[in-house]
């Protein structure tokens, strides 16, 4: 998509506000209708307020999904997950096939990160040994492909020549072949090198790649939109910006106490992951690249309020506590929120996938703590469009009635 995705953009652009609608009117009108079915704080509070599953459910039927666990004779946190990530993929699909240039080729990149999880997914299940029809099973319906190609995907060795191997016979048709082919390009040199650090296991052979191939997605990403420009090229430079930040941090954060974190592997291998746009880049990407230790990479980002405060607290607290996933998903959620805020944005609609990805998250996560007795627990999910949102200001959240 590298070759063609500004080419795209410059071609069709997005229309002034009396072309816009013309375009993508019906798209955009459709998704903001479908922004209403996101759950409203009190209907988080009746499902968390559920003592089991089929109370989980009969509370379900009240909300926008509706009916959408009826026929399910026994509910479980998995089934719950399929069922709403079914839904989701049905929207997506409507969207999609009402789509022209270039919200259709923007839809088209949203759909490639659940490729590259899922052929990653496919890549980890070979090297266990998992049976493929398993791993089919596990695959996100956002990111499939031709089925006969993702069969073959587990059938290639975890190695630098198994790689090239794989998007030689298999990946170089598919729309993720390009960041294959970029990736093989870019450790042509880094390959010969890594391998002659002997404890470089296969795993973190796999970290690599997929860390590289979330790299070249997210930089040709971030191009398209800014070709695109306007309130589209704004709204996705902020957004994409903290994922690209994101990924940087996790790179590092994830190679302490592994081959990645030697002197070595850390100049040659890690710093290569970085992307190269977003708040950190390049200067914060350099102070990440020399870290080798929790409290380094805090000193590291202490010239970033943002990430600063979030380190600090992911210090100070205790693990079962406090999850730094948990927040970066919140950060994200404010800026796909606030995405909702503008006019003629394609950004939307890259928002409310995400969007709709974190409330399953939500609701798989309050089922887990019902089945498992969690009380507890079971309010630590993120609330979409919500009031009480941590992000907000004092008034709005007190009208909401948050702390």
């Amino acid at each position: 998509m590298t070759t063609t995705a500004g080419q795209i953009a410059a071609a069709y652009g997005l229309g002034d506000m009396t072309t816009f609608n013309m375009l993508h009117g019906f798209a955009e009108g459709m998704l903001r209708g479908l922004r209403s079915g996101f759950l409203l704080d009190s209907e988080y509070n009746h499902l968390s307020q559920c003592e089991t599953l089929e109370d989980f459910k009969m509370n379900l039927q009240e909300t926008d999904y509706g009916q959408l666990l009826a026929n399910e004779p026994a509910i479980t946190p998995k089934i719950v997950e399929q069922k709403l990530v079914e839904k989701l993929v049905a929207e997506f699909s409507y969207i999609r096939a009402n789509s022209v240039e270039p919200l259709s080729t923007f839809m088209d990149y949203i759909s490639i990160e659940f490729m590259i999880e899922n052929v990653m997914l496919l890549l980890r299940g070979s090297l266990s040994g998992r049976n493929v029809n398993e791993l089919m099973k596990q695959c996100h319906p956002l990111g499939m492909f031709k089925e006969s190609i993702m069969r073959n995907i587990p059938n290639f060795e975890a190695s630098p020549r198994g790689y090239a191997e794989l998007y030689e016979i298999v990946l170089v048709d598919t729309p993720i072949g390009p960041y294959f082919q970029q990736y093989l390009d870019m450790t042509a040199g880094n390959v010969k090198a890594a391998s002659d650090v002997r404890n470089i296991i296969e795993e973190v052979q796999m970290e690599i790649l997929k860390n590289s191939l979330m790299k070249l997605y997210l930089e040709d990403f971030s191009a398209f939109a800014e070709s695109i420009g306007g309130e589209t090229g704004e709204c996705m430079s902020r957004i994409l910006s903290a994922r690209a930040d994101r990924l940087a941090i996790n790179v590092t954060l994830n190679s302490f106490g592994t081959a990645l974190n030697t002197p070595q592997m850390r100049d040659k291998v890690r710093r290569n992951l970085y992307p190269s746009f977003g708040e950190l880049y390049p200067a914060g990407t350099d102070l990440l690249s020399k870290v080798d230790d929790d409290q380094k990479l805090v000193q590291a980002l202490s010239w970033n309020r943002t990430y600063a405060t979030m380190f600090e607290k992911y210090l100070n607290s205790k693990a079962e506590d406090f999850s730094i996933d948990d927040e970066f998903f919140k950060r994200e959620v404010m800026l796909y929120e606030t995405a909702f805020d503008s006019q003629m944005n394609l950004a939307i609609f890259l928002s409310y996938i995400k969007l709709k990805e974190q409330e399953i998250r939500n609701l798989v996560w309050i089922s887990e703590c019902i089945l498992q007795k969690r009380k507890d627990k079971i309010n630590h999910y993120i609330p979409i469009f919500s009031g009480a949102s941590e992000w907000r200001c004092e008034s709005t959240r007190r009208l909401a009635g948050g702390h």
